[in-house]
């Protein structure tokens, strides 16, 4: 059993989302690898606000329970995987929000995405990570999940990854479970 904790964040808040069984999927490949104790984190359930803290996050002195409860998820992960749709070239608002609720927590850690859309396969919103990311000190690996024309891979609900997805998969979490056991005495 691993003592690596990665908290799956699914990005997308719409109904009807593709991500919802895009992360089922990928929670299960996370937890079928075995290199990670897998938690999820649903912004849609998570429910933040437009970030609405008094005080600058790099001093975690977090005013609503909200706000409390995502540190704490955020703080237990040692990598994240953001499973993220492309929205206009970029991330969605509210991954970018909850990026921004907190600082210290997200600090040396291991992360990387799995991203989904249509002929570009949320390419961009992966690149867009980047800089969202940057100043946090989160280390997104170069390997991911790129699912392109996702729509059609679902079945009755269901997503049915091709063997290149399913590949992808396993090369991204054995690269982030190497890059999560490097980090963490940085955070000791």
């Amino acid at each position: 059993m691993s003592d690596l904790n990665l908290l799956v964040v699914v990005a997308s808040t719409r109904p009807g989302r593709n991500g919802l069984p895009v992360s089922q999927w990928f929670v299960d490949a996370a937890k079928a690898h075995g290199g990670f104790q897998v938690t999820v984190a649903d912004l849609a359930e998570e429910n933040l606000p437009l970030l609405d803290e008094p005080h600058h996050p790099r001093l975690s002195n977090y005013q609503h329970d909200h706000t409390k409860r995502w540190a704490e998820k955020v703080a237990a992960a040692d990598a994240f995987v953001f499973v993220i749709p492309e929205y206009n070239y970029s991330i969605g608002a509210p991954l970018k929000n909850a990026i921004d609720y907190l600082h210290n927590e997200w600090r040396y850690k291991a992360a990387s995405v799995v991203s989904y859309g249509g002929v570009s396969a949320g390419t961009r919103s992966t690149v867009a990570m980047l800089p969202a990311t940057y100043a946090l000190s989160i280390y997104m690996i170069p390997q991911a999940v790129n699912i392109p024309f996702v729509m059609n891979q679902i079945v009755d609900g269901k997503f049915d990854p091709s063997e290149t997805t399913e590949a992808a998969a396993t090369t991204m979490l054995n690269e982030l479970q190497k890059v999560a056991q490097t980090l963490k005495p940085l955070r000791g």
